[in-house]
Formats: structure tokens, C-alpha cells, sequence
């Protein structure tokens, strides 16, 4: 054995029928990638009895990860007999020129010999999705819980390797959530592991207090930005791969560094989908229990939904990410609007002003749903204020959008930007929620009906509105979103609330529709 090489404590399989060690895509010849994938292969050939390759085996062509100071990761997966192999992969690792290698580890324990049953499994995906049910929700217990498509592979962590199917199970409640993977023997039933996926990390934000608790993934002792409870919610770089490391702690608290900034995004989407659930019932943020994925850096003023990522970009003096509870509840309000209704993006410029205008009720909500101190990104109904995006404060103000130059009531000016042409419907909401003089908070005026209006609370405004945006047509437009909340204030509560919505409409100049219930 080479001495720069050292092998895990728990390592290894043998080298007949190894295949895929043939380099990795896009490394060219010459370059350090391209070194490091032959030191790796050579490593893993003279290495074959240490890592346990057996007949039947095959390596995945590697992923190469760079850490500090050049060094390079080679990642091997492990498939038997066509199987995926848990525990079966092999990870090298080179110095910053390629050449050396410094190690070579797998978590194999054994070589595999599955013996005269081979790959073929006794008990069904159907038995071993209820027993991993049953293992993970308990007798009488499985409202609630879910169970994916089991998946047949070779277990491989532990001295005895076994043929065993792989079911995640989900559930729990929003306070709790559940995600846990049960790997059931294939051909006696029996549970051979049980693991939760939910690590509960310990983050170091910039807008929500220190510390705070954001959900996690963890594998192989790897944590990563990932929430295994909200599949597709992950945060990272540009690059679209979530953070990882070997800790479960994240970030400085720094409004440059970007791993703090995931951990904001990860704490506000993650509490913007508990508010979903809890005040809406909605589930998940994409409405079928999942979220989407993040990305920070975006280098430049503003942040963006395209569909399918939230990119997070920095204020205007490039001191701040623009990751503050709002904000981010803003960009995934936008998934919700998205997802509502007809569905896809708004189309024309009065539905792209309702589009802003849901993002900003979100923030609100979610601000509300938190309920900060006042020193963090308390409750209240400005947008933008903890970020100063462009070094002016907040960029809008719901409860009198004038403030930032943006009109209170209906109609708009032709051709106005979305984010300011949203004045109407966020002021709409103010006056549902807080009325024209709550205690406490800022006055509110009206461009018509009564002077003085009194609000139904938030979140009873928050539920009308979104029970509203569910009713979402193609062309969705102010008049339209009167419709529908009064069809949904009538639907949810009495005829006060009937009546508030429809006097908050007429307060920002957006009369009785054709077809408007009555109570």
C-alpha cells in the first residue's frame, strides 16, 4: 500500500467485474480532474481486496468535489448486480495536482454474497412499504403519513449485506415533521435500519436572532441545506447544489456571507410553509407537500422567481443579502401564486401587479405567523425594511403605498412597473386585516365608501385572500380578485366578514362586480 494512503476504518470490495473506471466526462487530458481521475482508478484497481469488490460490482463514473487548497474528491457509487449498493460507495481523494493520492474509503463492511437467492426479493414492495409505515407512524397512528415507492438495492453498512427495499416515510405535523428512511430485508420482512432524515441545525442568521433552528439533511455524517420534510426546499450557491458540511451549524450572522444568508431563506421558507399549513391548509408550498430550491449570490439588486428556483440577490450597497423574513416569504409567495388557480404566471400587466401584491401579503403574514421582537423583522406591514434595499428603508408601505410614490386605489397609471402598480391590492389587504385606525399601528386612509372601517384581524384576512387566489382565472384582475374573496369571506365565515371584504374593495376604488354573492 501506498503510505500516503489510508483507508477508512470500515472499508471496501473486490475487483472482478469492476466497470465505469474509464475517467469522468469533461475532464480533459492533462488537467488536474482528468490526473485525478486516473490516480483514483489505479488506487481503487490496487486497492480491489481492501474495498471488497466482488464479482457482479460496478462504479459509477466519479463526481469530483475541489475543497481547500486544491484538494479533489472522487466520489464512486456502487451498483451489484444492477442494484444500487447502500453503503457501497467509494470516495478517493488527491492532492491539488491529481497525482498523489491521499485516500481511499468506502463504508462496505463485507464483501457482498448474497448467495442462492441473489437479487430476487420474497417480499413484496407493497409489504415492505406497510411494515416501514407501521415501523415509522406506530399502530393507529398513519393518518397523516405517507410512504414513497420502495426501492430494491443491496444493503451494505453493517458486516452481514442483505437484499432489502428502501421506503421513505413522511408525516408528522409542521412542529415535527417526519422523514424517515426504513430499509425492510427483502426476503424475511424484517426492519434492518431506520433512519430519521431530519437533522435540526443550528443556524446563525442575519435577520432572525441567533441562534436559530433550521431543518436539515444528514447522511454519511454530511449535513446538508436540504429539508427532507419539504422535498426540493434546499439552499446554496449559484451553482444550484445545496451547502454542505460536516457540522450541523451554519453561518456567521454576516450580512455578506452567503452561508448565512441560506440559513435565512431556509428559516423563512421553512416557517412560510408552517404558516401555509397552520392558517391555510395548504400543503407544502407548491400546494403537494414540497418547496423549491434557493440559490444566493444573484449579483445584483433584486431577487427573482423564474418557476422553478428562488435567486436571492444583495441591496443596493452590497452590505445586505436580500434574505429577511419577508422577503423571502415574498419570492416563495410568488410559488403560491403560481400554483393557484389556472396556474403559471401572470400574463398581463394587472396580473403581474397581483402577483407582487400576493408575495408582499405573504411577508406580512408570515411576519405575523413568526412574530419577532421588534429588533428583528418584527410584524408589521412594510416591505423590505431590514434589507433598506436600495438605501431608502422600506420599498413599499401596504398600509398607504403612497408613501413610496405607489397609488393607494384603482385605476393604475398605464404601464406602471408590477411592484408599484401592487399598491392597490396591498392596501386592500391593510384595510381587511387592521381596518382604517387599529390601535397601535399606522392609519390607513380610503379613496371611497366609509371613512372608518374596522379590521377582521390577519389571519382571517390572510385565509379570505387565499381562498380568493385559489379561484384564480387566466385573467386575473382586481375586479376579478373582489369575486373571489367575497365568494370566499362567505364561504369561511358570517356576513361581517362578507361585508368587511367588500367595504376594504370599495375603500381602494374597486366597486361591486357582476355576480357578486351577497350574504
Amino acid at each position: 500500500m501506498n503510505p500516503r494512503t489510508k483507508l477508512g476504518a470500515v472499508v471496501a470490495v473486490a475487483v472482478m467485474g469492476v466497470s465505469g473506471l474509464t475517467g469522468s466526462a469533461g475532464a480533459s487530458p492533462g488537467t488536474p480532474d482528468q490526473r485525478a481521475v486516473a490516480g483514483a482508478d489505479r488506487s481503487i484497481r490496487e486497492h480491489a481486496e481492501e474495498l471488497r469488490l466482488a464479482p457482479g460490482d460496478a462504479l459509477t463514473p466519479p463526481t469530483i468535489t475541489s475543497g481547500p487548497g486544491g484538494l479533489r474528491y472522487l466520489l464512486y457509487r456502487r451498483t451489484h448486480r444492477g442494484l444500487p449498493v447502500h453503503g457501497g460507495e467509494v470516495i478517493v481523494s488527491t492532492d491539488r495536482t491529481g497525482t498523489v493520492v491521499n485516500a481511499v474509503v468506502t463504508g462496505q463492511q463485507a464483501t457482498l454474497n448474497l448467495g442462492a437467492a441473489g437479487v430476487a426479493p420474497r417480499v413484496s414492495a407493497a409489504e415492505a412499504a406497510a411494515k416501514a409505515l407501521g415501523e415509522t407512524a406506530g399502530t393507529g397512528e398513519k393518518a397523516g403519513y405517507g410512504v414513497g415507492t420502495p426501492r430494491l438495492l443491496v444493503h451494505a453498512t453493517t458486516g452481514r449485506p442483505r437484499l432489502a427495499w428502501e421506503a421513505v416515510v413522511t408525516g408528522g405535523t409542521q412542529a415535527a415533521p417526519v422523514s424517515r428512511r426504513v430499509f425492510v430485508d427483502a426476503l424475511d420482512g424484517t426492519v434492518v435500519e431506520s433512519v430519521d432524515q431530519i437533522a435540526h441545525g443550528i443556524g446563525n442568521s442575519r435577520f432572525n436572532g441567533n441562534p436559530v433552528t433550521i431543518r436539515t439533511a444528514t447522511s454519511g455524517g454530511r449535513y446538508s441545506m436540504l429539508d427532507p420534510s419539504l422535498p426540493s426546499l434546499q439552499c446554496g450557491g449559484m451553482s444550484g447544489t445545496p451547502y454542505t458540511k460536516s457540522t450541523d451549524n451554519w453561518g456567521n450572522g454576516q450580512g455578506t456571507n452567503l452561508e448565512t444568508a441560506c440559513v435565512d431563506v431556509m428559516f423563512g421558507a421553512q416557517k412560510f410553509s408552517d404558516m401555509l399549513a397552520l392558517w391555510m391548509k395548504r400543503k407544502g408550498i407548491n400546494g403537494t407537500g414540497g418547496g423549491y430550491p434557493a440559490r444566493v449570490g444573484l449579483n445584483t439588486v433584486d431577487n427573482q422567481w423564474n418557476g422553478s428556483y428562488v435567486y436571492f440577490g444583495h441591496n443596493q450597497a452590497n452590505r445586505e443579502q436580500l434574505v429577511s423574513l419577508d422577503m423571502v416569504a415574498h419570492e416563495y409567495g410568488h410559488a403560491v401564486f403560481d400554483t393557484s388557480g389556472v396556474g403559471g404566471p401572470a400574463r398581463d400587466a394587472e396580473g403581474k401587479a397581483l402577483a407582487e401584491s400576493t408575495g408582499d401579503i405573504f411577508g406580512a403574514l408570515t411576519e405575523h405567523y413568526v412574530n419577532h421582537p421588534a429588533d428583528l423583522d418584527e410584524p408589521d406591514y412594510l416591505v423590505g425594511e431590514e434589507v433598506n434595499m436600495v438605501g431608502t428603508g422600506p420599498i413599499r408601505y401596504m398600509f398607504n403605498p403612497s408613501l413610496a410614490g405607489d397609488p393607494n386605489c384603482y385605476p393604475v397609471p398605464s404601464g406602471l412597473d408590477p411592484h408599484r402598480a401592487a399598491g392597490p391590492q396591498n392596501h386592500w389587504f391593510y384595510l381587511l386585516a387592521e381596518g382604517t385606525n387599529p390601535v397601535g399601528k399606522p392609519v390607513s386612509p380610503v379613496c371611497g365608501g366609509p371613512s372608518r372601517l374596522t379590521g377582521i384581524g390577519i389571519v382571517k384576512a390572510g385565509q379570505i385572500f387565499y381562498s380568493g387566489l385559489q379561484l384564480r382565472s387566466s385573467a386575473w384582475t382586481l375586479g376579478r380578485s373582489r369575486l373571489a374573496t367575497v365568494h370566499a369571506a362567505k364561504m369561511l365565515f358570517t356576513c361581517a366578514e362578507v361585508t368587511a371584504t367588500k367595504a376594504a374593495w370599495t375603500a381602494v376604488n374597486v366597486g361591486p362586480q357582476s355576480g357578486e354573492d351577497t350574504c
